[in-house]
């Protein structure tokens, strides 16, 4: 039992650390058209408290340059970023579905 217990201590570390959630989720990057044809990046599939998100937003619209907002949940880029976002956020330890 003791080494149930170890290991119990080491996943909520892991879990602590947001490492263990991070490499687990699945991310999906699409494209939209909005308002007169502007297009728009959208990741979805975030399952982290919505100030996490809104840091990753902060991040990648940093990283690319350009605009955004995050929207139950999701984060949306302005411009069709489908290109960068992938290995940005498998920088950060997420798995992207592409």
């Amino acid at each position: 039992m003791a080494n149930d217990d170890e290991l119990d201590d080491l996943l909520d570390e892991l879990d602590s650390q947001g490492d263990l959630e991070t490499s687990q989720q699945l991310l999906s990057i699409r494209m939209e058209s909005r308002r007169y044809d502007k297009p728009v990046t959208i990741v979805e599939g975030f399952d982290l408290e919505q100030s996490e998100v809104k840091s990753i937003a902060s991040e990648l619209k940093s990283s690319l340059g350009t605009g955004g907002t995050v929207d139950e949940g999701r984060v949306e880029l302005q411009g069709d970023h489908r290109d960068r976002v992938p290995e940005l956020l498998r920088d950060r330890g997420f798995d992207v579905q592409e």
